[in-house]
């Protein structure tokens, strides 16, 4: 499995404080404006849906103050980019929101970024970005929240650069994001195919459908991953449903980072493609490693093909890499691989063609009985029943991730994966 690096970042910089004018927006209520591609006109006020404005453009160049929407007729198609520079604050933000009937609106264009979020304390929720330059949504603020978006045919479906921090990208689809933006034969340098990449600190991936990561490549043959982790510290990755990617997740650090403190919560993980994998991290020995602190627990993945792997920790694994608790892997090929002094693993369900690491308190090898390839409740009988380890919240990140994929709390005496029979 290959991690390809990305760009020298720049150092994260924090939040500015708010203007006297910002201060003063506290008691203003806010301003909703419409836009409507089909049926509006740039010369109206743009307050009401009988008004609204025909592009994207003049809503940017309404000078967005805390507590404003944008509202966005469905069925109507915009060329990107559309930047986003304005802040909201954490009790007002900016809210970005659809109306009317119809497909999301659409923005398009590939000389541009399609969504381009550069201010903090967005809530932006029904954008469809498809088929952009690079990036579906690239996000550079802080506090920011993509919620029910659509990304597609895009080389990242959404981008958390490095300067975006305490982001969330939730309940959204991003399928098919599977375009190379390197793609040329040598080098060891080929890089696309995301569904989501991260380079920030302190984001939330949760809640959403990511498929069809993975693309043809010079160099490897095929690359992709649902979320790749590059330099970005403390981010969590939870109750996601991941189809036919060519990797769940890759994680890499430039000398002088470590891309620390990773959770992977309750994920269910499936794909046919002959390559797949769930999770690839390194050790110092590796020219991207060490990546330190990753957790994967209760986490179901099916991977059925031969030359598939569950998990890899290698160039130097140690338990400070690659923690893993309650997780239930099935794959064709290798269900686990580590070296050196190995990750520190427990309570899990695997099976595979081969294992190359030492199995932890209560894990065991068998077949989980997953009712179906693709769907990853267990069967009664299954070895995962009561299986698991009980954990603290802090395994999760916090209460409020502590409950299997569908919602339910975590019983005293839990199944491994990510459903609670």
């Amino acid at each position: 499995m290959r991690l390809l690096s990305v760009a020298v970042m720049a150092s994260l910089l924090p939040a500015a404080a708010p203007s006297s004018a910002t201060a003063q927006t506290g008691a203003r209520a806010g301003t909703t404006y419409y836009v409507d591609s089909r049926a509006g006109d740039d010369a109206a006020d743009g307050t009401t849906a009988a008004t609204a404005w025909k592009s994207l453009d003049k809503a940017v160049a309404a000078e967005l103050k805390p507590g404003d929407t944008v509202a966005v007729k469905r069925g109507s198609a915009f060329t990107g980019p559309v930047k986003l520079e304005a802040s909201g604050t954490a009790a007002k933000p900016i809210t970005v929101k659809t109306y009317g009937s119809g497909a999301l609106p659409k923005i398009s264009g590939t000389r541009e970024d399609c969504v381009v979020v550069k201010g903090n304390h967005w809530s932006i929720s029904g954008l469809h970005a498809h088929n952009c330059r690079w990036a579906g949504f690239e996000v550079d603020g802080d506090n920011n929240e993509l919620r029910g978006v659509k990304a597609e045919r895009n080389v990242t479906g959404v981008y958390i650069t490095p300067s975006g921090s305490r982001n969330t990208l939730r309940d959204s689809v991003l399928t098919d994001n599977n375009r190379m933006s390197v793609n040329d034969s040598g080098g060891d340098n080929d890089s696309g195919a995301f569904g989501v990449l991260l380079n920030g600190d302190d984001n939330v991936i949760t809640g959403n459908t990511i498929t069809g990561s993975f693309a043809q490549s010079e160099d490897y043959g095929t690359d992709g991953a649902a979320v790749e982790i590059f330099n970005g510290d403390r981010n969590k990755i939870t109750h996601n449903i991941a189809r036919n990617n060519e990797t769940f997740s890759e994680l890499g650090a430039q000398k002088g980072k470590t891309a620390t403190g990773t959770l992977f919560a309750h994920n269910v993980v499936t794909s046919s493609r002959s390559r797949a994998s769930f999770l690839v991290t390194r050790g110092a020995r590796h020219a991207v490693g060490p990546v330190l602190g990753t957790v994967a627990v209760h986490n179901s993945v099916y991977l059925p093909a031969k030359s598939t792997i569950g998990w890899s920790c290698h160039d130097g694994c140690s338990p400070s890499i690659l923690k893993l608790r309650n997780n239930v892997i099935a794959v064709g090929g290798e269900s686990g691989y580590e070296d050196g002094a190995g990750a520190d693993e427990a309570g899990g369900v695997y099976q595979g063609s081969k294992s190359r690491f030492k199995l932890g308190p209560k894990s065991v090898l068998a077949d989980p009985k997953f009712v179906s390839r693709t769907d990853l409740r267990l069967r009664p009988g299954s070895p995962a029943l009561k299986r698991g380890l009980a954990l603290t919240h802090k395994w999760f990140g916090g209460k409020a991730f502590a409950k299997d994929i569908k919602g339910k709390a975590l019983p005293a005496m839990p199944d491994a994966g990510a459903y609670q029979h």
